[in-house]
């Protein structure tokens, strides 16, 4: 049983749990009446430690018993999936799924599939129409570097980024470490792929160093400049260069500093250097075959807005990305791509998330994109 399980972890959770973990945790109990108003306040009283606030937390849904405990586990595991790891909840949730029928999601968190039914309920003539098929995502993240300081924590990213991608449908190809030479030539195999052909939308996700025009390469130092543009992401995927994607959605997911402006000091995706000169993007020709725009049906999420960094936890990974991947998982049954990205920026509203604001751009999307679903 669930308390069973809990009584058990108890001393580990009192050590391990974060104060804003505690605070995610009342918010969620207290919305799924597990806790009521009383209950929450006299937990979070300002005079207490957050060892006491978790040992008072732990107790009360002890005492509530099986389910209230099983509510409380699937909560760690959706806001703090590393202290869930650290706890050993996955085996455990899984015996008593496997005991009691229940559904609790995993490190990762879970996905909850919305029906067909339900999205055809809207005006179908404004909706991207879904395709049961193969669907693409292209993940390249840059972690150790020739010149610049190793970006721990991004193997976290990556990991949880390909699981995500991988939940909602779409087959992920992974490159890490490469050089903006590099990063082109990927970009161009990508484009290129025959599953786009059938496909219905595709992610492309870029981790690493940055500065205010671009993604750094694993040799990028003062002495050489190697960048590979945001526009140049752009010009290899738009519709002359990538027309199987053509009326497709292409998602763009950046996860890098953007300047050198500072707020609070964790660990930066940034190089300290944004007066350089840098590469000339490619020279692409327009086929001339047909009419179309030549820029549509994009959406790309920037970790931050221009001139400004981005901050990564050594452990937990980028905060970006960590929200990101939070409300994908929660929001992916009942909201298009547009909402779920607004919700995150929204997020980082929050006191304790103030550290950067993450910023939607070159939005050419021109209807609602649902992410998966379910046939």
């Amino acid at each position: 049983m669930a308390d069973k399980i809990l009584k058990v972890k108890r001393k580990q959770f009192i050590q391990s749990a974060t104060e804003e973990t505690i605070k995610g945790l009342l918010d969620e109990l207290l919305e799924k009446r597990v806790l009521n108003q009383g209950e929450m306040e006299g937990i979070q009283h300002n005079n207490r430690t957050v060892m006491d606030k978790a040992r008072d937390l732990c107790d009360h849904v002890i005492k509530k018993g099986p389910k209230a405990s099983q509510i409380f586990i699937a909560c760690i595991c959706d806001e703090d999936c590393y202290l869930a790891e650290r706890l050993e909840l996955q085996s455990e949730t899984k015996e008593e799924q496997n005991k009691e029928g229940g559904t609790l999601p995993g490190l990762s968190g879970s996905l909850k599939l919305c029906s067909l039914e339900k999205v055809q309920k809207e005006n179908p003539s404004e909706i991207y129409p879904i395709m049961n098929t193969t669907r693409l995502a292209l993940i390249i993240c840059n972690i150790e570097f020739d010149h610049l300081p190793q970006r721990v924590g991004a193997d976290v990213d990556l990991r949880e980024m390909k699981l995500l991608l991988q939940d909602l449908g779409y087959s992920v190809k992974e490159k890490k470490n490469l050089t903006a030479q590099d990063m082109v030539k990927e970009l161009k195999e990508f484009a290129a792929c025959k599953e786009h052909m059938t496909a219905d939308s595709t992610f492309l996700v870029f981790m690493s160093h940055g500065i205010q025009e671009g993604i750094c390469g694993v040799t990028y130092s003062n002495e050489v400049v190697d960048i590979l543009k945001f526009d140049t992401i752009f010009q290899m995927m738009n519709t002359s260069q990538c027309p199987s994607l053509n009326n497709k959605p292409k998602v763009i997911i950046i996860q890098a500093c953007r300047g050198e402006k500072e707020g609070v000091v964790l660990s930066k995706d940034s190089v300290g250097d944004s007066e350089k000169e840098f590469l000339t993007d490619a020279i692409f020709e327009d086929d001339g075959i047909k009419k179309a725009h030549r820029e549509k049906d994009f959406i790309a999420f920037y970790s931050s807005t221009p001139d400004t960094v981005s901050w990564r936890h050594p452990v937990r990974g980028s905060r970006f990305i960590e929200s990101l991947i939070k409300h994908m998982r929660k929001y992916a049954s009942s909201c298009d791509l547009e909402d779920i990205f607004r919700k995150v920026r929204f997020s980082f509203e929050q006191p304790e998330s103030r550290l950067q604001m993450p910023t939607t751009e070159r939005l050419t999307l021109t209807k609602r994109f649902y992410l998966f679903p379910e046939h």
